[in-house]
């Protein structure tokens, strides 16, 4: 295929963020070009989002049902290859099922739906359709947690016993939602959240970061989730503690409300001979460390694996950041398409991004967790 993929868009109209990120992210390998886009529930609103990003006109639809159906109508030179679902959550199913079901394969930001019984409509769906989707769990896309994920894989730390992983934020330590600020109020907002404040937010990155990296499943939780800020109505704050399939320990620790705190994601990995460290703020960083040294390994340096190496893009000293990193889910997506649409297997390598059992795992976490929160139980069985 000597062309690029043509993608559309629902939601990530103006004054949205998550959106303008996956415009970025998809567009920086050159691989795939915005070719149309439902970008609000408004019709006017969606119009003038199109208008910004210099569409025509005539591929720029008052809703997503509009936009598949007439993208499905045009000659197979000129439609959509694929839809990316980048709508607040309540909104993530419906586009992503119907999309499905007209034969589009879809990248969808996480969580992959609004309740695990929706999840799962999906996964059928998928099924069915023979098409591709992927999840925006993006921090997985960063070469070092490709290194740590390969250094677990490999066994240089041995059998892993212990995994830390934390996402505290800041940002929600007052009732900014109360302001109208657009992006506290609908992550705020059970009706479009769903039943998860913090934990479905952030929560599910520093879950699927775990797994990803330790090649393990969560079996149990115990979870105590807080609302801190009087008036809000949805959780601000977790502490979960974890158990492993292997019979290792893990915390879980995700906030909102941690003052002072950025975007702090971080993970500590021990296992019987060696321990692993990354922060998500110093992503080119990756810490490999024994009872009697410590390493540092850095991006572009050295003898790294094949997955490492292949998700580097620039040489070792240059920053490579969030967008990067959302970057490979795009391209590795993109990749496993165009093999896809040409009859060929795709590069195990490009397979690597997040597929549509991670999203049922983030939705099942999201689920566990809240009812263990509000349950006697001590330990609370992994939903399924």
């Amino acid at each position: 295929m000597e062309r690029k993929l043509r993608m559309g868009m629902v939601g990530g109209g103006q004054g949205a963020f998550i959106g303008g990120v996956h415009r970025m992210a998809s567009g920086l390998d050159g691989q795939i070009e915005l070719v149309c886009g439902a970008f609000s529930s408004n019709p006017e609103k969606s119009k003038a989002s199109g208008k910004d990003l210099y569409l025509p006109q005539d591929r720029v639809y008052g809703s997503y049902e509009e936009m598949i159906l007439k993208e499905k109508e045009l000659p197979e030179s000129e439609r959509m290859d694929f839809v990316s679902v980048v709508t607040p959550n309540h909104m993530h199913a419906p586009p992503t099922l119907f999309a499905l079901k007209n034969g589009f394969s879809v990248v969808c930001d996480k969580p992959l739906a609004f309740t695990l019984a929706e999840a799962k409509e999906i996964e059928k769906a998928l099924k069915e359709s023979g098409q591709i989707l992927a999840v925006t769990y993006n921090y997985t896309g960063y070469p070092m947690v490709k290194e740590a994920r390969d250094i677990v894989k490999s066994g240089k730390i041995g059998e892993v016993r212990k995994v830390i992983v934390e996402y505290p934020q800041g940002w929600l330590s007052t009732l900014v939602e109360a302001s109208g600020q657009k992006q506290a109020s609908w992550r705020t907002d059970p009706s479009k959240s769903g039943i998860a404040g913090g934990t479905g937010d952030i929560g599910t990155h520093a879950e699927h970061l775990a797994e990803y990296i330790t090649g393990l499943k969560v079996t149990e939780v115990c979870a105590d989730l807080t609302i801190f800020v009087e008036g809000r109505k949805l959780d601000d704050d977790a502490n979960i503690l974890l158990h492993f399939d292997n019979g290792a320990k893990g915390i879980l620790h995700c906030s909102q409300i941690s003052v002072g705190e950025e975007n702090n994601l971080n993970i500590r990995i021990y296992g019987e001979t060696g321990g692993l460290i990354w922060y998500q703020q110093e992503p080119n960083t990756l810490i490999l460390q024994t009872n009697d040294e410590k390493r540092i390994l850095r991006t572009g340096v050295g003898n790294l694996s094949e997955s490492a190496q292949a998700h580097t893009r620039i040489p070792a000293g240059h920053p490579e950041a969030y967008l990067e990193a959302f970057a490979n889910v795009y391209r590795n997506f993109a990749a496993t398409l165009k093999s896809k649409l040409k009859g060929e297997t795709p590069d195990p390598l490009h397979t690597d991004f997040p597929s549509i059992e991670d999203g049922l795992r983030g939705m099942a976490f999201i689920e566990t967790v809240i009812e263990a929160s509000k349950s006697d139980q001590k330990w609370y069985p992994f939903k399924s």
